[in-house]
């Protein structure tokens, strides 16, 4: 007989739990990763909305006549409204018109997806984030100069796309207990980073040639991936436990011989094989032609609830929960300077190196690479310490001087700029991931709640809704103070991860007192 493969006998050492557990993260880490990808386009689209107009008014002179006629080249060369002196105020208002809705929504959205299905919810949101990011892109097609479309559009798009965040984190977290909860968490939130960079990519392909596909292309796939969610998502292991006790039930019944019950009962009552002759309990046998040989307990089982399912917590509960209010204030500001980076950065990359928009949307996702090794690094030394304020406290007192240094290191040619992107990707990202991810999932099942699961969402909601907040605030601050100069924009970023640090100040003092580390658990405090 031949030996099994390797591959096989690898693949039989999981249990079916297993391999559930791992189809879940990876379904979710896609799901997620998709909703990035289509956030992205505009950051890379930017550039070309409002080119360099002088560098096409000397390519255009030569052949104007030829391909033009007596067109003004620099009437044509950046896409109207954005053609004016303040552009830059008028992409700002469209990054925040899209995350003030957002930060908005976000506050709702855990509310509500803790009292709806969560498959049902995310795939309406997706296909529905899917449909305006296409329609956002029509507005190349259709030649669309209407500033108020492209808002209007934007921020429809923020408001369903808050379905998202606290339904994949619910998730994964009713399926990944607390150990190694840190890890576990820095490797999955990796789907921002790669979301991004294939937002990048995609986008990049097309924005020269053809902007709109750079909205369509990643529309269809959100679209596509909340039709595999509502077909594939499993919400919480016990649903595939009742489902499966469901299916041994069915099967069950082929073999019991069909009873009518007593009294109008039927679930009431067990039913046996005909033809089984030894019972464990007390058995009768019923009268009637039909029914000798069915045997019934004597007494009836009647199904019901050991206890009142949890209800879904407040909003003002949520906030009560020890640390809830810090770390969500502390993600303000990490979030300003991650989502800063996100919008602005291949446009500084283009006006500061010089570059056209695909080589600096491909260069800018060096950052989100970066972005992938620090989530990752976060959640093991929170794993390693049992401390994750003081984690984000290490990172984001390093990142301030790194933003720094990369405003200074960008000026000297490519390579210096590309080191930089790494360091500053994965020291600015690292404490956002650990936040947005472990450190919710812990505050979600805090011992305050008494066990109560469906605080989840909620408390989910509330961290990132903070967080969206300075999302929002970060790139309008950016379009403003870029006018004036980009070291400005840099300064600003630094006092935003300052005061992220003061902020958890108290938390890391908690900890640091503390005798008793928990691998994967935030310190126990006291309620405030």
């Amino acid at each position: 007989m031949a030996p099994v493969p390797p591959g096989i006998r690898f693949m039989a050492s999981f249990n079916k739990d297993q391999w559930y557990k791992a189809f879940t993260f990876t379904l979710t880490f896609l799901l997620y990763t998709s909703f990035h990808l289509s956030r992205k386009p505009i950051s890379i689209v930017k550039s070309e909305l409002h080119k360099n107009c002088s560098q096409f008014m000397e390519l255009s002179t030569e052949g104007s006549r030829s391909h033009r006629g007596g067109l003004h080249p620099e009437l044509d060369c950046s896409w109207k409204p954005f053609d004016r002196s303040n552009y830059k105020q008028l992409l700002g208002a469209m990054d925040y018109s899209f995350l003030f809705a957002y930060a908005i929504g976000m506050y709702l959205s855990g509310i509500i997806g803790e009292r709806l299905p969560i498959r049902l919810y995310l795939t309406v949101g997706m296909l529905a984030s899917g449909l305006f990011t296409c329609i956002f892109g029509l507005g190349y097609i259709y030649d669309i100069h209407s500033l108020w479309f492209y808002i209007f559009v934007q921020v429809v798009n923020g408001l369903v796309q808050t379905t998202g965040w606290p339904s994949v984190v619910t998730c994964i977290g009713n399926w990944f207990g607390k150990g190694r909860r840190g890890l576990i968490m820095g490797l999955w939130n990796s789907h921002t980073s790669v979301g991004n960079i294939l937002g990048s990519l995609i986008a990049g392909y097309y924005v020269s040639s053809n902007w709109g596909l750079s909205f369509i292309v990643p529309g269809i796939i959100i679209a596509v991936m909340g039709v595999i969610c509502f077909f594939f998502l499993i919400e919480h292991p016990n649903d595939l436990k009742t489902a499966s006790a469901q299916s041994s039930a069915a099967s069950n019944q082929k073999l019991h011989k069909s009873w009518n019950g007593a009294n109008g009962h039927k679930d009431l009552y067990l039913q046996y094989k005909q033809g089984t002759k030894t019972q464990n309990w007390d058995t009768e046998l019923l009268l009637g032609q039909e029914s000798i040989g069915v045997c019934v307990p004597v007494q009836q089982v009647v199904v019901v609830k050991s206890e009142a399912e949890p209800s879904p917590i407040s909003f003002m509960g949520a906030l009560r929960i020890p640390g809830v209010v810090e770390f969500s204030l502390c993600l303000l500001f990490a979030k300003l300077v991650s989502y800063t980076f996100l919008f602005w950065l291949p446009l500084y990359i283009t006006k500061a190196a010089h570059l056209d928009a695909k080589t600096a949307g491909d260069l800018s996702t060096l950052f989100d690479v970066g972005g992938i090794f620090g989530g990752i690094l976060a959640g093991v030394m929170s794993d390693k310490m049992g401390k994750s304020a003081t984690t984000c406290a290490v990172m984001l007192l390093l990142a301030a001087p790194t933003l720094y240094g990369f405003s200074m290191m960008s000026q000297f040619g490519l390579g210096p700029t590309i080191g930089m992107l790494l360091v500053c990707g994965g020291l600015v990202n690292g404490p956002y991931s650990l936040i947005t991810t472990a450190v919710s999932a812990d505050l979600g099942t805090h011992k305050s709640l008494k066990g109560n699961a469906r605080a989840l969402s909620t408390v989910t909601a509330i961290i990132d809704g903070t967080g969206s907040v300075g999302a929002a605030v970060g790139p309008l601050l950016a379009g403003l103070l870029s006018s004036r100069g980009w070291n400005q924009v840099f300064y600003m970023l630094m006092i935003a991860d300052f005061l992220a640090l003061l902020l958890l100040l108290r938390l890391v003092m908690k900890e640091l007192c503390s005798h008793k580390s928990r691998p994967g658990v935030a310190v126990e405090m006291k309620e405030h």
